[in-house]
């Protein structure tokens, strides 16, 4: 019974060493194939480029982070619950991007991200008082060395005109400045093309009134050891106009003016055609007058 037992175990384990070895062969065929077939390299597509940044574009978050008025987080929130106005829009939307030179707001308040910068620049003859580059010579010309912030003349003076023009990026100053009642006072020396005469003095030191609308000044004098076609006048308006609008109502012509102050800035060490920027001293006595 065992002897039957022990034929019939050795005969059917054949069979199996026959599948197994089958198995391995096949494996092996199937590894020495792999190791023939030629590598296939991986494509790798090269990254879309990424679109170039606009230098003229910030992020009104950082906008009003750069203003000084809050964090950029903060900022986040104040957008969120429509406290920022950007050219009159409100905006709500994350990650809006807006220009230096747009009017952004922030609870009503314009808000600027640059440094606040203050140029007083002696104008000589020759420069039109404006931004605009195709009116000739101008006097950004002047002070285009004097700082990277963006900054624009308070009020005007011809072009034949001379004297003391304030260039500032701050909206509070020049809305100060900009008030003709409680403006900031400039001082001009006038010429004429003839003596003024004492009535006519008088009746500029009371107001006339072109056109039916009174015109004050703050004072008149003639200039002492001078002709009395030369004058000075002091007055709290920022436009060149106005003082040929005074004196076309009176039949005289200006022959030449120079703005020698503006509130207590003078032209002491600034020759003509030079600029300064002012002092912390020169601006805080300015923000409080």
């Amino acid at each position: 019974m065992s002897r039957q037992q022990g034929k019939k175990g050795s005969g059917s384990s054949k069979p199996k060493n026959k599948k197994a070895g089958k198995r391995r062969d096949e494996a092996r065929k199937e590894t020495i194939a792999r190791e023939k077939a030629p590598v296939k390299k991986k494509v790798v597509k090269p990254a879309a480029p990424k679109k170039p940044s606009n230098p003229d574009e910030i992020r009104l978050n950082k906008y009003i982070a750069n203003s000084g008025v809050c964090s950029r987080r903060d900022a986040d929130m104040h957008i969120a619950i429509g406290s920022v106005t950007v050219n009159g829009k409100v905006i709500n939307e994350m990650g809006y991007k807006v220009k230096l030179d747009d009017d952004v707001r922030f609870d009503g308040a314009r808000i600027n991200p640059e440094k606040k910068t203050y140029v007083l620049l002696n104008k000589p003859k020759g420069f039109a008082t404006t931004t605009s580059d195709s009116k000739g010579k101008t006097v950004m010309d002047l002070v285009a060395n004097a700082t990277t912030a963006r900054i624009k003349p308070i009020g005007r003076l011809g072009r034949g005109s001379t004297g003391l023009l304030l260039f500032t990026n701050d909206d509070a100053i020049t809305k100060k400045f900009t008030n003709s009642k409680t403006g900031v006072s400039r001082l001009f020396e006038i010429e004429l093309n003839k003596d003024l005469k004492h009535e006519d003095f008088k009746k500029i030191q009371e107001g006339i009134k072109p056109m039916g609308k009174l015109v004050s000044v703050e004072e008149i004098s003639y200039i002492d050891g001078a002709p009395k076609t030369q004058i000075g006048l002091k007055i709290k308006n920022t436009g060149n106009s106005i003082l040929h609008t005074i004196f076309d109502y009176l039949k005289y012509e200006i022959v030449r003016v120079d703005c020698v102050q503006i509130g207590h800035l003078t032209k002491k060490d600034l020759p003509r055609g030079h600029w300064k920027h002012l002092t912390t001293q020169e601006v805080n006595t300015l923000q409080m007058l």
